[in-house]
C-alpha cells in the first residue's frame, strides 16, 4: 500500500510565500512521476505541476510559471512547490499525486492555502 503525504499549507497574505511538500511511502514504491493539483469549491481539479523522477523535467501551468518551482529529492520519495508571491486566486486545497511506472497514481489527502488580499 502506498501512502502520500503533503504538508506545508497555511493562511498568508498576498505575495507572500509557502512551501508545500509531500512525501510517498510505500514498500518498494518508486514513483515515475509525483506533481501537484489544486481545487476550490465548485471547481475541477486543475493540474498546478509534475516532475518526472528520472532526469527531473518539469511541467508547470502557466497561470503559476515564474512564481511556483517544483522540485524533488529522489531517495526520499518528496516533491516541493515553492510557491511565491502568492495570489488570492492561489486560495485552493493542495493536492499531491505520485504515479507508480505501471500508470497508477495515488492522490494525498491534500493541504489547504488560504491566500487573503
Amino acid at each position: 500500500q502506498v501512502q502520500v503525504e503533503e504538508s506545508g499549507g497555511g493562511s498568508i497574505q498576498t505575495g507572500g510565500s509557502l512551501r508545500l511538500s509531500c512525501t510517498a511511502s510505500g514498500r518498494n514504491f518508486s514513483p515515475y512521476a509525483m506533481g501537484w493539483f489544486r481545487q476550490t469549491p465548485g471547481k475541477e481539479r486543475e493540474f498546478v505541476a509534475l516532475i518526472r523522477w528520472s532526469g527531473g523535467h518539469t511541467n508547470v501551468t502557466d497561470s503559476v510559471k515564474g512564481r511556483f518551482t517544483i522540485s524533488r529529492h529522489r531517495t526520499r520519495n518528496t516533491v516541493y512547490l515553492q510557491m511565491n508571491d502568492l495570489k488570492p486566486d492561489d486560495t485552493a486545497v493542495y493536492y499531491c499525486i505520485a504515479h507508480h511506472h505501471s500508470g497508477y497514481a495515488y492522490w494525498g489527502q491534500g493541504t489547504q492555502v488560504t491566500v487573503s488580499s
